[in-house]
């Protein structure tokens, strides 16, 4: 923390309130000696905002020429590091969009200056020219390309590609669109995220315990979903039934885990039961012979009366002789004589 940079940030005048607290926070984070690169995730939770508004904020700080973003890659691993912020106090400062030489077309003119107020042979700083030592970018005598660091266009080993073979591509629709599903997606969690806290009793704008910030607790929640197979609104209905047990918030989504399995496991019994119980139905719908009306029951039952083999008493029921003599099938002196009353 810097109060130099923390003073300087309160001083800059006509900025919006987020785009001003993102500034704060970015040089609340300034180190003197290293330098200013918080990772986005911090940052987004520093300022309580959205990391897709985050980057709207930075790219008008960046406008403004209030700070300049470096991105950084692992020289070993070659994975991106949290992205170098040069803010605009700092020696090695320059916007991205220098002013070129007003008599020659190159170079830079030193921040702050025009075309008119500019020193004669203004050139860019040394600082600005030495390569940084995260990616190794900036020093012309080592390109990234590798190839010849001379930019004339004539050159056949430029790589500054001649304007004359540079055709008109279409754009990229793809990445952009899968850029954009990325950053729904984003905002959706960051929405459903902040639903599940409401739902386990944090206030909206309370200071969150260390165990629910920044980007470990946002993966541990994303497992409920990948790992577990948990869908968002399973997650607030279980994260809503272990308030009754645990009315105080719980410290960090590790003590919602054994909530998260149990909610699985009784999920699966339900299902289980529910297909056991539709299989059982369907089992008896095919087993269970249909009914008989009453004219098949008369006429099954005066076959036996009026036929000359063995007729138990109790076979013939009140209901099926009245069947029976109503359908004139079969007459009473038959019923006395087979013993039915």
């Amino acid at each position: 923390m810097s109060h130099d940079a923390t003073n300087w940030a309160i001083q800059r005048r006509g900025l919006k309130p987020t785009t001003k607290i993102v500034l704060w926070h970015l040089c609340d984070r300034f180190n003197p000696d290293f330098g200013c690169f918080p990772s986005q995730d911090r940052l987004a939770h520093d300022c309580e905002i959205s990391r897709s508004t985050l980057n709207e904020h930075l790219d008008r700080l960046e406008a403004e020429h209030l700070l300049r973003r470096v991105p950084r890659i692992d020289p070993v691993t070659k994975r991106q590091l949290p992205t170098r912020y040069i803010l605009g106090f700092e020696e090695a400062f320059a916007p991205h969009d220098p002013e070129p030489c007003p008599e020659t077309g190159h170079g830079f003119l030193p921040f702050g200056h025009d075309a008119e107020t500019a020193p004669e042979n203004a050139t860019i700083p040394t600082e600005l020219v030495e390569p940084s030592p995260e990616i190794a970018h900036g020093n012309p005598e080592e390109p990234v390309s590798g190839l010849c660091p001379d930019p004339c266009p004539e050159n056949a080993e430029s790589r500054v590609r001649n304007p004359d073979t540079n055709l008109v591509r279409e754009p990229l629709s793809k990445p952009v669109k899968e850029e954009e599903d990325a950053q729904a997606r984003e905002a959706e969690f960051d929405r459903f995220f902040a639903e599940l806290l409401a739902a386990l009793g944090f206030a909206a704008n309370a200071t969150l315990p260390a165990w629910w910030q920044g980007w470990p607790a946002r993966t541990h929640v994303r497992r409920w979903i990948d790992d577990i197979g948990l869908s968002q609104k399973r997650i607030i209905e279980v994260a809503l039934e272990s308030r009754s047990d645990h009315p105080n918030p719980p410290d960090g989504p590790k003590a919602l885990d054994r909530f998260m399995e149990r909610a699985v496991q009784r999920d699966a019994q339900t299902a289980i039961a529910t297909a056991k119980s539709q299989k059982a139905k369907r089992r008896r719908k095919r087993e269970d012979p249909p009914r008989l009306s009453d004219d098949e029951k008369a006429a099954f039952y005066a076959k036996m009366v009026n036929a000359d083999g063995f007729l138990p008493v109790s076979a013939i029921n009140n209901s099926i002789r009245d069947l029976m003599l109503v359908r004139g099938l079969v007459t009473p002196e038959r019923l006395r004589m087979r013993g039915v009353r």
